[in-house]
């Protein structure tokens, strides 16, 4: 490996090539974003990695949202059934749901809980990285969206208020919105806007207008709204499926051997629960926490093997970030995965792509709802009386019910070996973000090193040209950094492999195929990490265009 404090960046083309107008230096902006998250500890994790990259976004929202596993009931005792719901659900409320799996009272403003916990952590943060937004702001971000009953957008929320004036607002850029749990906060403001536009002359122009500016960032379709009602009625709105790094459940079946360790109890004790009041809220197996009433994760061993559960963790290890993918493609590495199709540390959008089948989500059938639906739920019944819906007695579960939670298909080896890469470079950041928090001199944690390219990072060339680039790269704390240049097969369109001569110097060059065609689009990183402790790593991407 070449170790290098600071270099120079060269892109030189043999033969005839066009250079795009973008240049590097140019800091791309932040991205405008609102998280919607449901209380499950997954969410709750997410949403403690999310404080940390504050400096990344945006941030115009934090909303509380349903999902088919959590929703809050209407206070009025209203139940609800769904014929294809499980035998969990038909066991725990036989003459339906009120509300299930909400949190108690002491976990239900998780949202709140952590941006108080961010606040307690302000201070040094702002030490290591001046863009942390205030406590204050961050505060005046939460909002109560669509809880009541998964599918439920019959009525307007703060949360979905906020997403509807963004989305009517003068600002050109995008609204990401991630969907952590269901999407009928979204589906209500996009509701809101046809009822108050459709029947003037100003509907065409704001249905584009919002159309060109939502980008829905999910992790499923929770509760059936995207599919049932924002796709058909709005086809134009633009949704990120992602073939996500696995940062969920099940994430111990994609793992190396080496990266086993960031998901071990040792790492998270000294990494992650160790690290003042955000590491302190952060969820881990056997940790005697209760979230909700199927949430037994926080038991100890002997009451899980009492229970009938055998796939224990030990105690303090990962469990889940199921949804952290949804916004890691937004933060500023260099990677400028903002693009989507061109993926990072979140994944890669793939059009066409179900993340989970629909059986998995216990819902309806997804059949369509006019732009007029009124947003009410089916199967409620009013309070004191039984939902004709729910058989009585229920019978008995089939017998492949529930589906299998791990059910996705095979990741083919190039791309594991990637996303391996990228979890253990976005592991060392969280952990090196957490020991800002409780640090209060620069001096004492380490920091990302810079990585960039001299020249245009947008370039055409025809097949047979020859490419010298040279990179630059610099770190804070003068640290030695090692620098590493890798074709990203899967955000490229040509379908072989380059030839990287030197690809750990400070100097390469790359021949263009002769079988490429115009058109085909190769991906090529310059990768940089540190060797502070924990290792940080950015990276600055060159995209080539065949001509």
């Amino acid at each position: 490996m070449y170790r290098l404090s600071s270099a120079l960046v060269v892109l030189a083309v043999s033969g005839a090539m066009y250079l795009s107008a973008q240049q590097a230096g140019l800091k791309p902006p932040k991205p405008r974003i609102v998280i919607t998250a449901d209380p499950e500890l997954d969410d709750n994790d997410t949403l403690i990695r999310a404080m940390l990259y504050l400096t990344d976004f945006d941030l115009q929202g934090l909303v509380y949202q349903e999902s088919t596993f959590h929703w809050k009931g209407d206070g009025k005792g209203t139940t609800q059934y769904v014929p294809s719901w499980g035998s969990s659900r038909l066991n725990s409320c036989p003459t339906g749901c009120a509300n299930w799996r909400w949190p108690s009272p002491d976990h239900e403003a998780f949202i709140d809980h952590i941006v108080d916990a961010y606040a307690s952590s302000y201070a040094n943060l702002k030490v290591h990285n001046p863009n942390y937004p205030e406590p204050s702001l961050v505060k005046s971000k939460i909002k109560w969206g669509n809880v009541d009953f998964p599918g439920d957008f019959s009525k307007d929320t703060d949360g979905s208020n906020l997403i509807k004036s963004l989305l009517l607002d003068d600002q050109p850029a995008p609204v990401y919105v991630t969907a952590q749990g269901g999407q009928s906060t979204i589906a209500r403001a996009l509701r809101s806007i046809y009822q108050d536009y459709h029947d003037t002359t100003d509907w065409a122009s704001v249905r584009d207008k919002v159309s060109h500016k939502l980008i829905i960032i999910p992790w499923g379709d929770q509760d059936g709204l995207y599919a049932k009602y924002i796709k058909p009625n709005w086809p134009g709105v633009d949704e990120w499926a992602l073939a996500m790094v696995e940062y969920g459940y099940g994430i111990r079946s994609t793992l190396s051997a080496t990266n086993k360790v960031y998901v071990s109890g040792a790492w998270t004790r000294a990494n992650i629960l160790d690290r003042g009041s955000l590491g302190a809220l952060y969820r881990v197996w056997q940790d005697g926490i209760e979230m909700d009433p199927t949430d037994t994760f926080g038991f100890g061993e002997e009451k899980l093997r009492r229970l009938g559960i055998t796939n224990i963790e030990e105690k303090d290890a990962f469990i889940s970030e199921g949804d952290t993918p949804t916004y890691l493609n937004l933060l500023n590495n260099g990677l400028r995965a903002q693009h989507g199709y061109w993926g990072g540390w979140g994944g890669i959008r793939k059009d066409g792509l179900t993340q989970m089948p629909t059986a998995f989500y216990e819902l309806a059938p997804a059949t369509p709802l006019s732009i007029d639906d009124p947003g009410i739920p089916p199967y409620l019944a009013p309070a004191g009386k039984r939902n004709p819906n729910i058989p009585n007695p229920h019978p008995p579960p089939p017998a492949n019910h529930p589906p299998d939670f791990g059910r996705r298909p095979p990741i083919p080896a190039r791309t594991l070996a990637i996303n391996n890469s990228f979890f253990a470079a976005a592991q060392n950041d969280f952990a090196a973000r957490l020991k800002w928090s409780v640090t209060p001199n620069y001096k004492d944690a380490n920091h990302e090193p810079h990585v960039s390219i001299k020249g245009p990072l947008e370039v055409t060339a025809k097949p047979g040209n020859t490419l010298t680039l040279e990179g630059t790269v610099s770190d804070p704390d003068h640290n030695a950094v090692t620098v590493t240049w890798w074709q990203y097969n899967d955000a490229g369109t040509y379908p072989g492999n380059i030839h990287i001569s030197n690809p750990n110097s400070l100097k390469t060059s790359i021949g263009i195929p002769a079988d490429a065609r115009p058109g085909d689009t190769i991906h090529l990183i310059l990768e940089g990490t540190d060797n502070g402790t924990p290792a940080l790593t950015r990276y600055q991407r060159v995209v080539i265009t065949i001509e």
